[in-house]
């Protein structure tokens, strides 16, 4: 069962990216572990749960590293020497890990990339290094969908970028409604792949769709 919704043409509302604030700092951060441990009936003292207050700060790290890493600067190195190759360029079955940004609880899929480009085109791992920036990060699925797409026309300025996300929202699937199996797909098509329907057509058919 998908739920598919789709934003091909609707920008994104302007906003900043980066929280201008006084960053807390790491002992905050873990008082502030040990406060939910503690709201949620368990003590933070005990041996079992005595790190776990460092364990979780680390982890969120890495989980919202993507905060720290500017997605511009990442697709920044192009090569135009391609013996003019001008069709798709498609990376498909990306993992997606990011986090709801109403519940914090994961959000897991894949991802599939595609774009046409004019005179240059960027290494393929920047691609999927694009979606990790974006994944992680808190997120809604179709804001994540709209990003990776507008970065990549706004960079490479390719004559169309065709982005697809298909993922298992863990806020829907072990809280609330309880219903697993259930995936979101949200996609976002610019120039040929939004013009042109066959364009649209080879890269679902392309993405196995």
């Amino acid at each position: 069962m998908s739920v598919i919704a789709y934003d091909e043409s609707v920008a994104p509302t302007p906003e900043t990216e980066t929280f201008v604030s006084s960053k807390p700092s790491r002992h905050e951060a873990e008082e502030a572990v040990r406060t939910l441990i503690r709201w949620a009936g368990d003590d933070p003292t005990r041996e079992g749960l005595l790190d776990t207050p460092k364990r979780v700060t680390k982890a969120y790290e890495e989980w919202f590293g993507g905060y720290a890493i500017d997605p511009e600067a990442v697709l920044a190195r192009v090569f135009e020497e391609v013996e003019g190759y001008d069709d798709i360029v498609l990376l498909k079955d990306i993992r997606v890990e990011s986090v709801c940004e109403h519940h914090m609880a994961p959000i897991i899929g894949t991802a599939t990339i595609a774009y046409l480009p004019d005179s240059r085109v960027v290494g393929i791992s920047k691609l999927a290094r694009l979606v990790d920036i974006y994944g992680k990060r808190m997120q809604v699925q179709e804001k994540m969908t709209a990003q990776i797409a507008d970065t990549l026309q706004k960079v490479l300025k390719p004559r169309g970028v065709a982005v697809m996300i298909e993922a298992e929202h863990q806020c829907m699937s072990t809280r609330g409604v309880h219903k697993h199996g259930v995936d979101t797909v949200t996609t976002r098509f610019t120039g040929a792949f939004k013009d042109d329907p066959k364009m649209e057509e080879r890269f679902l058919r392309l993405a196995g769709k």
